[in-house]
């Protein structure tokens, strides 16, 4: 029997082996049992195995031998509480985030800007939050961006040097964006991990 203590799940660990070895199944069993403790989980779930701790399940012919082998006579399957969401919103709750909670840097990493184009979009993000200006989603971007880009020798004279060629450049790097089913992600209500 392995056994780890709660307050050492903090650490860094690694779940390898080859198909078949019962790396689900461990995740299963540690989120179960943080979860009897109290402790939320995270687990991203990809092609769907783990979703079913949402449902108790069954005590199999195999699972029965694997008990009575281990001496272990009041094993119960139950359900724990799930919460599935989803990027697109189609078959969980939307996994959703807001321009501003994103901010300059790290939304300039998804759209793979260059250093001059990173420094205009902290730029859009300075003057939008001076002028009380709500990044919510692509479309208040993309419009604060023309704004920018059309007054972009105004602002140049007051936060440093803005090009219409740079302004262009996010902008494209966002229609890229936009055309891969981004939209759905930005937006609000925002996740909020504390939830």
């Amino acid at each position: 029997l392995v056994a780890l203590q709660l307050g050492m799940l903090n650490r860094h660990g690694l779940i390898a082996g080859a198909t078949g070895t019962g790396k689900t199944v461990t995740l299963k069993v540690l989120a179960e049992q943080l979860s009897l403790a109290g402790v939320p989980v995270f687990l991203a779930d990809i092609k769907g195995d783990l979703s079913n701790l949402a449902k108790a399940g069954e005590v199999t012919e195999k699972l029965a031998t694997r008990l009575a082998k281990m001496g272990i006579t009041d094993y119960q399957p139950q359900a724990f509480p799930v919460r599935l969401w989803d990027v697109f919103g189609q078959t969980g709750q939307p996994l959703r985030t807001t321009i501003s909670e994103m901010g300059p840097m790290m939304l300039s990493r998804l759209l793979g800007l260059n250093d001059t184009q990173t420094g205009v979009m902290t730029i859009v993000f300075k003057i939008a939050d001076e002028k009380g200006w709500l990044l919510i989603d692509l479309k208040d971007l993309q419009a604060i961006l023309k704004e920018v880009g059309d007054h972009a020798s105004d602002y140049s004279s007051h936060y440093g040097n803005v090009t219409k060629q740079s302004v262009g450049a996010i902008q494209r790097s966002l229609l890229t964006l936009e055309q891969e089913g981004a939209e759905q992600f930005f937006g609000e209500p925002a996740l909020d991990v504390a939830d």
